[in-house]
């Protein structure tokens, strides 16, 4: 296994770019402020290494999942989201370590696993790095696009801690599940709109 580092590059550069404004950024800094970044960042990361995997190794079996479905079930997921922040959003007596923030590794893994690996099907980061793979090498790619992808959910992370840190937690779960509920409507936005 050769590794080109412009091809990493390359890739991680290009990558980084598509994911910046992506849904599951917002997604990720949602589920950071509620949940313990660190379990999410593995949730996270894990889905994106099967997405890459996926796409650079059979980029083609994105075109075979019907694209509503991919979709209907990310606004699903997406709204039972925000349910959980909103709902826990009420609680004047709920301090920062609050009785609802969801804790334990394999609940929140599961659930940002979940969210981006459904999420993320036939996203555009996807196509892109099927496409790269398709004119560089396989390994330099994969490479390249996870290391972006999992830099992305990091940073996101990380401006969901500072900003937890600042602003009261029951607004910064309120923003937050109304971020995740507008990404639940876009979804299904794209539904209909293609």
């Amino acid at each position: 296994m050769h590794l080109d580092p412009l091809a990493i590059l390359t890739a991680f550069g290009l990558i980084f770019l598509a994911e910046l404004p992506d849904k599951t950024m917002f997604a990720s800094l949602a589920m950071g402020t509620r949940m313990r970044p660190l379990y999410v960042w593995f949730g996270t990361s894990t889905a994106f290494i099967v997405h890459v995997a996926i796409a650079v190794g059979a980029g083609s079996l994105i075109g075979l999942l019907p694209d509503w479905t991919v979709k209907t079930v990310s606004a699903v997921l997406f709204a039972f989201g925000a349910f959980m922040l909103l709902r826990s959003g009420g609680d004047d007596d709920e301090d920062d370590a609050g009785g609802r923030t969801v804790t334990g590794f394999w609940p929140v893994y599961t659930t940002a696993f979940m969210a981006v690996f459904i999420s993320e099907w036939g996203d555009l980061t996807q196509i892109t790095t099927a496409n790269l793979a398709a004119t560089n090498g396989v390994a330099s790619v994969a490479v390249g696009s996870a290391a972006a992808l999992m830099s992305v959910s990091a940073l996101a992370l990380l401006a969901g801690r500072f900003i937890a840190k600042r602003v009261p937690l029951k607004t910064v779960q309120r923003i937050g599940g109304l971020c995740m509920l507008g990404l639940a409507v876009w979804s299904v936005v794209e539904i209909f709109t293609g």
